[in-house]
Formats: C-alpha cells, structure tokens, sequence
C-alpha cells in the first residue's frame, strides 16, 4: 500500500452508551464502503467473550477509503467498567462521532465519555442511530447537547419519514433527498419532498444561522441580505468544526443502512486531519517538558493504546503515531518499559483483514507483533528524543476478587497471563498478597472482572476459582500491662534458659511498632537484646484474637536474667515471645479493620438513597458537595469489607449512573459484632489450610 498523505486520513472513534448500535453501524459503514456483503456480523467485536454475550469489551479497530481518504474507525465499550479502553480510543482519534439511540436520547455513559473527549478538546460530532424505531427522535436531545458539551449543535438532516417509515434523509447543505431501497443502502438522490419542503426550509434557515454565527465576515454577508453559496457554507462549516465550535448532528439507521453514505461524506469533508490534532503535552525523560507537534517532519512519537493476546502469533501491540514517522526494520524505545524495539511488518487493519505497509507516517494506526515489553498506555519514540506523553489519571480500581489456579500446574501460567492482562489495562490490577496467600484482581466493577478472568481462561488456559478477596485485618491492644515469661528447659549438656519481663502499651493509630531497650545493669547482655527484639517480632505476625498480624504497639524491655551457660540467642527468641503473646493477652486486644476514603458521584436525586446506603454499611459520611450538571459527589469513609459489593449496589440506585472511587485511609476498630464474626471466618480459614 502506497503512504497516504496525512491530510487524506481521518481517525474517527464512536462513543456511546451500550445498546446504541456502535459496532453494528461499523458494520454498515463496512457493507456501503463494499469490505463485507452483509451487516451483524460485528466485524470489531473480535473477541469470542464479546459474541457470546452481543457486547463489545474492548477496542475494535478496522479501516477502510472513502473517496480518496483513508478512515480509521475505532470502536468503544458502552460501560463505565472499560474506562480505559474508551479513553484510549479518544487517545487514538481526532474525530469523535457519538452515537446517540434515538430512542432513548442522550444516556449517562454518552455524557460521562462525551465530557472527556470535551476535555481532551476532540472534535465532536453526533449520529441518531435507530431512527427506524417507534418513539425515534432527536429535537429533544439537541438542548441537551448543547448545554452539556457547551458547543452548538447544527442539524445538517431531516429524516424523510418516522418509525418503521423512515426511509430516507433530507441534506440540509446541499438540499437534496436521499431515498433508500429497503435494507440495501442503495439509493436515489431526489429533490425534497413537498410535504416536508415548509420544515426544511426552516431548519436549513436555522443550520444557517448556526453555522454563519461562527464567522463574522459570513455573518456580516448573512444579515445584510447577501445568498450564502454552499461552497462557503461547506467550509465555514468545517472551519467551526475543526475548532470545536459546533457539533454536526447526522441522523439514520445501522439496521436499514440509511444514511451511512452521508456519514462517510460527512467524514471526509468536515474531518479533522492528524495534522489539525493539538499539541500533546510530554515530559522528557531528562528533564523538562515539551509540546509535541503533529508533525512528519518531527522524530517518531507514538501511543501504545491498545494490546492483545493472539493464540498463534503472541503479543499484538496497536500504535497510534502521534508526530513523525516509522519504517519497517527502523528501531525504536518504549520509553515507558526502556526497551529498545524493532519494527517488523507494519499492519493497518482494513475491513476484516490487515495491509502491510513499508513505513507508517503521521496519524497511522498500525499493529506491531511480539515487541519485548510494552503496556497500554506506553510512549513509543525515537532513541534520541525520549519523553513521556502526558495522560489523564485512571481511576482506582473499585472492586477486588481472589483467584485460584484449579490445578497447581497453573501457578506459574496464573502469574504470566495476569500480567499480560495488566498491560491490555491501565485499570486492572493484580498482585499474589503473602500475608494472605492470595492472588487478588483489582478492577472498575464486577464485568470488568469477569471479563478478564474470561480472558485468562481463553487466552492463556488457565481455569481458576473465583472468590471474595481476605480483607488484611490486623490487630491491636487498648491498654498497657507487664508481662514476664521465663524459658527455661534442661537437657542434657546445655539447657536452654531466656527470662525477659517487658512492658505493652498501645501507640496511635498507624504508628507501626516501636522496641525501646531499658535494661540496665546489664541484667540480660546487650548481645541478648536483639533476639529479644526478634522474637517480640516473630510473635506479632499472628496475634492473639485471630492470628491477624499486630501493629502499633511499643514493647519496653524493662527486666530479665540470662544463665552463663544456658543462655542463647534462641532462648531469648522464645521467652520474648512467649512474654509477648500472655501480655496481649491481658492488654484488651482488639481487630483492626481497613478503612477507604470514598468518593460517591450520583444525580442529585440519588444523593439521599446513597447516603443511607454508605450509612446502612457503617460508613461515615464526610460531607456532600455538587460538581455540576445534577451530579453531587458523596464523600465518605467506609469499611473495606462493606464496600466488596457496592459497586452493584449503587448501580442498582442510581440506573447506573453513579460510580465511586476509594483508596486507603487507614485502620480502626471492629464493632464487637463483627469482631465476632471476623473471628468466626478466620477459625474457618485456619482450619482448612
């Protein structure tokens, strides 16, 4: 394939809450462009997971030429769980087209995804899918639109009947009928119907008006009475476009295949180029900051966003080249892992196959396999500039679950496949907790676990037991006490002889631990004090309540003997121990839980519901505070053990809409209840180790 000039490329990512039509109306797109011969086949839903349950869970890129110009499409998970993966796909687009189920109007994932590619300044433009379906329609939703994303949005079509009548589109622009034959795609361009020529001469009025608004020469022409040619309409348009102060709103239907052709003509004329992308600001890896430029002339940036796993090939690493170029056989660094790499065969993804090509150039999306080490999220450069593209942080993980290999031949192959994982995903999470014996996953929701631990069974065949991660409990003491403990035994030659008399008392919390020496007169040799304090150590990684390891407390050596001959490092070691374990015993010990400092978004109407929810699972509420647009952000600090299956509860509350996000605030005291069933489920698990 010969290199396309970048200003004949346009990287397009479709945003949209699950159920829109996303991967169908790629799949239309394909069938009018002639890659495929039919639609349903869900070309970008790649994985065998995603056609077993009708969802996409990942990226999908494909491509294809539309009048002279290469288009990239890149396809979005509907769900909040796979953040990261929309995310991404705005990291990998200049175009954002947002699909809105004309149905159902603007819903809550179409607003949270929309409000970061407002963020990430992309230029945005809108489809109602669905407008085949009863109830279809779009008036409503455009207010909405332009009050959230605070850009106007300007109908370019009227559609040319409703519900199971929708047949064709009215062009606004050119005003011009666009008739359909069934499901076909094909069509007929018409002059405009009489019955809705009243209705389109008053929305081309306004599409005008909304355009010329964005140009004061235009306007200027406009209101003194002087025609507006189309040409000057076309590139006016992409000229507000292109600066984000407009979103073109297209209508149609994937099932029927209406208005496809339009939306690639759409795609080609008002498009923005890799060339028109913004600078992405980076930190070098020697110091300082600098602005990359969209640029073929500057050296090789690039942006690892996505990464699979191919059964037959291995590794397969998606780039999206940011600035500059890169040619097969060229070597490159992944800043991120310091790896030096070489390119191999370049791939673009073209409808259900891939072209190679012999060097990738500015807005390329390409495909690389077997590179050493890479992640999602990486910077790819050239060795004499490196630097690290900036990013938006990535939520927390929410939701925690442990996961055991059936057979213990799979330990090992458990370990590989989760860190593959880990680098398809900047929010999920794994690590094998010693203290715990677990192997605990970390991610954004229940999904988005089973997900991967689907992906684990598929990719890497390892089958595994999923359960409730332990929570690392600890323990403590409430009061301060003296405990004395004598080891003494006689064998024959030596015996073994340790005496130690220490004193407990509880620190604050998140103190630790803290050994003071007060022996004096040199009753037990200093050579003695470091077993004694081995031993105080050795005794604090089971406590007395329920074996949990024991923290903040400080043991004062206050008094003790030793024996010239039967004393030893190892009998000191077991008196301090000893002494340790009877004096907690006396001091009022206590469980410690694990407490997260949680921060709830909800619609200001399921504020109150989720207050008394944090509060149903002993939460306490730190306060309330709105961030705009009916949202209200919750703040609160709640158990760790109450919050393993919130994540679906406040789905449940909030119709989806809500999300949360926590980390570590530190430790306090059970509740005698559950200090009692703490100690219950501990007994259980001991007992079947």
């Amino acid at each position: 394939m010969d290199r396309i000039n970048p200003r004949d490329k346009r990287n397009v990512v479709l945003l949209g809450h699950h159920g829109c039509g996303k991967t169908h109306l790629i799949d239309s797109i394909l069938f009018t462009s002639g890659k495929i011969d039919r639609t349903g086949v869900f070309v970008t839903d790649t994985e065998e997971v995603e056609k077993n349950r009708n969802a996409s869970f990942s990226l999908g890129i494909t491509g294809l030429s539309h009048k002279g110009v290469r288009i990239n499409l890149v396809d979005t998970p509907g769900m909040a769980e796979f953040h990261a993966e929309t995310v991404n796909g705005l990291y990998s687009s200049e175009n954002v087209l947002m699909v809105i189920n004309a149905v159902s109007g603007m819903e809550i994932m179409t607003e949270r995804f929309g409000n970061i590619a407002k963020e990430l300044n992309k230029s945005i433009m809108v489809f109602f899918n669905m407008m085949d379906k009863d109830r279809a329609g779009y008036e409503d939703a455009l207010e909405e639109i332009r009050e959230t994303f605070e850009r106007t949005p300007v109908l370019l079509q009227l559609p040319i009947g409703n519900a199971s009548e929708f047949k064709g589109i009215v062009d606004l622009v050119e005003n011009k009928a666009y008739v359909y034959e069934g499901e076909t795609g094909k069509f007929s361009v018409e002059e405009v119907p009489a019955d809705l020529r009243d209705a389109v001469e008053e929305a081309r009025t306004k599409m005008i008006e909304d355009v010329v608004e964005t140009d004061e020469v235009l306007m200027e022409k406009y209101f003194e009475g002087e025609e507006i040619s189309t040409e000057e309409l076309k590139s006016t348009l992409r000229k507000a476009y292109v600066e984000n102060q407009i979103i073109p709103v297209l209508l149609g239907s994937a099932m029927k295949n209406v208005g496809i052709n339009l939306l690639l003509d759409t795609f080609v004329a008002l498009g923005k180029t890799p060339e028109e992308a913004d600078n992405w600001s980076a930190e070098l890896v020697n110091g300082g900051e600098i602005q990359v430029e969209p640029l073929e002339t500057e050296p090789l940036v690039g942006y690892i966003f996505k990464s699979t796993v191919d059964p037959f090939v291995g590794k397969i690493t998606f780039i999206k080249i940011v600035s500059g170029s890169l040619k097969q056989g060229d070597s490159f660094v992944v800043v991120d892992q310091e790896s030096t790499e070489k390119a191999g065969h370049l791939l673009l993804a073209d409808g259900t196959k891939d072209i190679e090509i012999s060097e990738a150039s500015l807005g390329d999306i390409i495909k690389l396999a077997k590179l050493k080490k890479s992640a999602v999220g990486d910077t790819v450069t050239h060795k004499d500039r490196q630097l690290k593209l900036k990013l938006l942080e990535w939520p927390e993980p929410m939701l925690s679950k442990s996961v055991q290999p059936k057979s213990k031949s799979d330990i090992d192959k458990i370990s590989n496949g989760l860190s593959r994982l880990a680098e398809s995903d900047p929010t999920f999470v794994w690590e094998h907790d010693a203290e715990t014996g677990e192997t605990v996953i970390s991610g954004l929701g229940g999904v988005h676990l089973d997900i991967m631990v689907e992906r684990l069974k598929k990719l890497f065949s390892v089958d595994v037991e999923v359960g409730k991660p332990k929570i690392a409990y600890r323990e403590t003491i409430r009061r301060k006490v003296t405990a004395e403990y004598k080891h003494k035994k006689q064998t024959g030659g030596h015996g073994q002889y340790g005496h130690v008399q220490i004193e407990i008392e509880p620190l604050e919390r998140g103190a630790g631990f803290e050994f003071v020496d007060k022996i004096v007169g040199g009753v037990i040799p200093k050579n003695y004090i470091p077993a004694v304090e081995k031993g105080i150590r050795e005794a604090m990684k089971k406590g007395v309540v329920a074996s949990y390891p024991v923290v903040d407390v400080r043991v004062t050596l206050v008094y003790g003997s030793y024996h010239e001959v039967d004393s030893s490092d190892m009998s000191f070691q077991i008196a301090a121990s000893q002494a340790f374990k009877k004096g907690m015993q006396e001091a009022n010990p206590v469980i410690l839980e694990p407490i997260m400092d949680v921060e709830i978004f909800v619609p200001d109407e399921n504020a109150g519901d989720v207050m008394g929810e944090v509060t149903s699972r002993r939460g306490r509420p730190m306060g309330m505070e709105s961030v705009g647009k009916g949202i209200s952000k919750v703040l609160a600090q709640v158990p760790l053990s109450e919050m393993l299956d919130f994540s679906s509860k406040l789905s449940s509350i909030t119709s989806g809409r809500g999300y949360f996000t926590m980390k570590f605030a530190g430790y306090q005291e059970t509740p005698p209840d559950v200090q009692q069933k703490v100690i219950v489920e501990r007994q259980r698990e001991l007992e079947e180790e």
